[in-house]
C-alpha cells in the first residue's frame, strides 16, 4: 500500500466515524439480539479493558459507549448504529473473565458472548482488545479458541499503549503476532491504541473502512 493509498484509506475512515453514530439495542440473551441489518463489527475483551471507552474514542464522542471503573459494567450486548449509508454496527460486549458480579451471571454473560460469536452471520469482524500492559491471558485464549471454531475473523487491538514504553509496547506486539500466528481466524496484524490520547485510532478507522470496501458495503 502507498503512503498516498493510506492517507485516502484514512480519510475514508475518518469520514465514517464523523458521522452520527446513536445506541439503537440492548440485548440481555440470545433471543433478545436485533434483526441482522448491515454489517457489525464487535468489541470483545476482559472486563475494564477498555472497550468502552475505545468505542468512545473512535467515534469522536464521549458519552455513546457508557464506561465504568467498575468491571464487567457492560452486562448486555449493546448495539450502536452508524450513518445509514454506511451500514454498519458496532456491537459492544459484555467484559469476560473478572467481574464484580455473581459467578452465575458472569457465567451467563460468558454463555451470551460464545453464541452471539458463533450464529451472527452478518458479524464481519471481532476486534478482541487485549491490555498492552499485561498481554494474552489464558481467559484470552478461550474467547480466540471460540472465534477460530466458528470461523470468525478477528484482529487484536492492544489497549492503554500510553500506558507502557515504546520498547515494551514493541515488544508486546510482537510476542501477540507471535501467539496469533497459532489462530486460523486471526488477523495477522496488531494494532496498538490508546482511548486517552488517540493514538491509533486513525488506524483503526481506516482498517474498518477498508473492512467495509471489502466486504461491499
Amino acid at each position: 500500500m502507498t503512503t498516498d493509498t493510506d492517507a485516502e484509506l484514512i480519510e475514508r475512515g475518518r469520514k465514517l466515524f464523523a458521522g452520527e453514530w446513536q445506541f439503537i439495542w440492548a440485548a440481555p440473551t440470545i433471543e433478545a439480539l436485533p434483526p441482522m441489518e448491515g454489517l457489525e463489527i464487535a468489541f470483545a475483551g476482559r472486563s475494564n479493558v477498555g472497550k468502552s471507552s475505545l468505542i468512545n474514542a473512535l467515534t469522536g464522542r464521549n458519552n455513546l459507549a457508557r464506561t465504568s471503573h467498575t468491571p464487567g459494567r457492560t452486562q448486555e450486548l449493546i448495539f450502536f448504529k452508524g450513518p445509514a449509508k454506511a451500514g454498519l454496527h458496532l456491537v459492544d460486549m459484555p467484559g469476560y473473565g473478572y467481574a464484580e458480579a455473581p459467578k452465575t451471571k458472569v457465567a451467563s454473560w460468558t454463555t451470551l458472548i460464545h453464541k452471539f460469536l458463533q450464529g451472527r452471520s452478518n458479524l464481519a469482524r471481532v476486534y478482541v482488545l487485549i491490555d498492552a500492559r499485561h498481554g494474552i491471558k489464558e481467559v484470552d485464549l478461550d474467547v480466540l479458541k471460540t472465534l477460530d471454531r466458528a470461523a470468525v475473523s478477528y484482529q487484536v487491538i492492544l489497549t492503554k499503549a500510553d500506558q507502557v514504553t515504546a520498547s515494551e509496547l514493541d515488544a508486546r506486539i510482537k510476542e501477540t503476532e507471535a501467539a496469533l500466528a497459532k489462530h486460523p481466524a486471526a488477523f495477522p496484524q496488531v494494532l496498538a491504541t490508546s482511548s486517552r490520547s488517540g493514538a491509533g485510532m486513525a488506524e483503526l478507522r481506516a482498517v474498518v473502512a477498508r473492512l467495509l470496501e471489502e466486504r461491499g458495503t
